[in-house]
């Protein structure tokens, strides 16, 4: 049956009826894993890694064509979050299993193989794309499992390897300004935005968001990045190597929101830049959450984080302005909307370098030395 919305009801099969069992029936594939947290010399190509099995009526399991690598990826490697993503993945603390052997990867666009009994927005042979939550397997690897609300239809205008590069850094973007930042396409008209950072993954989505929803987009970023920005639509940039940037953004008139992808010092100087008494937010993407967590466990690290935000926020809420911490939030609606920005030719993305399936530490180093003008992407299969 025609597929009109995530509510409609269609069938779980191919035209002929269910997909073959060649799925069903692997219980190996291949993928990249690391054994314990590290450098490179972590990562491991195995073709023994578990096939991934459907353990809930509304899962979905996908042939991975091309995977999209974040800074992020690089973090994990190295351990960032592990205490609160391994409550995540356990939270009863019922397997006496570690988190290892552990895929990487966060972003995916390839084929549904398999559907759960309850899937419904969704069929075999369907080409999609998700973030992956980070508290799940990875896309390096040759199937993933995944829910049928973190997955959404790929754009028709995209190739497998130009959505891998969208949908993690996209989605973080439309969290912080949306969910967080409380925008929209319809109240965005005219508004001031300041984006600290701007020619990362999450900037540049950041960027050509706004400016579709008729933003006035200001943006810092080093002077060989302006070209870059500038063509993603921002209306005005500051170069961050020229000096301190809040001389420069101090006299011009002040914002309705800051988007922070940088962190550091520039909670110091950053909020006097806001219309007080306006509702304007400074959005931070550059939290200490789960370096909390790691540092002092679940329980103190859930209070040390509470506590750091309600202070922040209070202090800064007597002077007319708001103070927010932003988060990835995994959703298949949301990519529902961002397919529809790219489709009608409002986002796009710029592939930087393409890794085949056997270079993956490669496409890691690469990662490391940071300053992309674009995403890394590694095709899995064709």
């Amino acid at each position: 049956s025609i597929v009109a919305g995530r509510d409609s009801v269609c069938c779980h099969g191919s035209p002929n009826g269910p997909v073959s069992t060649t799925t069903r029936s692997m219980t190996v594939m291949p993928a990249w894993v690391i054994d314990k947290y590290g450098s490179n010399e972590a990562l491991r190509f195995t073709k023994n890694a578990g096939f991934p099995v459907i353990n809930y009526p509304n899962e979905v399991i996908v042939r991975v064509h091309s995977a999209g690598l974040n800074p992020l990826d690089v973090r994990m490697r190295d351990g960032y979050g592990s205490a609160s993503l391994s409550m995540k993945r356990d939270p009863l603390n019922i397997k006496s299993s570690s988190e290892f052997p552990l895929i990487l990867g966060r972003d995916v666009s390839g084929v549904i193989m398999e559907c759960g009994l309850d899937v419904k927005y969704f069929r075999e042979w369907d080409e999609v794309w998700a973030a992956i939550p980070p508290w799940k397997q990875g896309s390096l690897a040759e199937f993933v499992v995944l829910s049928a609300n973190e997955v959404s239809h790929k754009p028709k205008s995209m190739s497998h390897r130009e959505a891998a590069a969208v949908p993690y850094a996209a989605s973080t973007a439309w969290s912080a300004l949306v969910n967080t930042g409380g925008l929209s396409k319809d109240n965005c008209a005219k508004k001031r935005i300041l984006i600290l950072g701007g020619s990362g993954g999450v900037g540049t989505f950041a960027i050509q968001m706004l400016k579709a929803w008729g933003a006035h987009v200001t943006v810092t970023c080093s002077q060989n990045a302006e070209l870059f920005v500038r063509g993603l639509g921002a209306d005005h940039v500051v170069d961050y190597t020229a000096g301190p940037v809040e001389e420069p953004l101090g006299a011009l008139e002040k914002f309705d929101l800051i988007l922070d992808n940088v962190g550091g010092d520039t909670e110091r100087w950053a909020l006097t830049l806001l219309k007080p008494w306006c509702g304007a937010k400074f959005v931070t993407l550059v939290t200490p959450f789960l370096q909390n967590t790691d540092r002092l466990g679940i329980a103190d690290g859930m209070m040390q984080n509470a506590a750091t935000v309600a202070t922040k926020a209070l202090k800064h809420l007597v002077k007319g302005v708001h103070y927010r911490w932003g988060f990835f939030v995994p959703s298949g609606p949301v990519l529902d909307e961002i397919r529809e920005m790219v489709d009608a030719g409002q986002i796009r993305t710029v592939v930087e370098d393409t890794f085949c399936f056997s270079q993956v530490p490669e496409a890691f180093e690469k990662m490391e030395k940071g300053h992309a003008r674009g995403k890394t992407v590694v095709q899995i299969s064709k």
